[in-house]
């Protein structure tokens, strides 16, 4: 049986605020589109670990440093996200 964890993330523009809620491989497989399409940093995204991955620090670091991930990449496309980064963040549901 495997078992995955799902991080859970609040994300704010502008006045609207609202969460997402993603598996890691989630985050690699926007992260590999995006080095793709728009170059980003590869080494951007916190890397996969293996060993105690479920364990709950490693959970609340990772938690924060993908957090952290989002944040940059708002920064990094302040007027238009581009539209897969959008898609990941619900983009659609809450903002108009």
């Amino acid at each position: 049986m495997s078992s995955f964890q799902v991080y859970i993330i609040q994300v704010s523009v502008g006045n609207h605020q609202w969460t997402v809620k993603h598996r890691y491989s989630d985050f690699h497989d926007l992260h590999e589109k995006l080095v793709s399409e728009k170059k980003i940093d590869k080494n951007l995204l916190p890397p996969k670990k293996i060993i105690g991955k479920n364990s709950k620090s490693l959970v609340e670091k990772r938690q924060k440093e993908l957090e952290v991930y989002l944040q940059t990449l708002l920064l990094k496309f302040p007027v238009t996200a581009p539209k897969v980064l959008s898609h990941f963040l619900h983009f659609h549901l809450y903002v108009s």
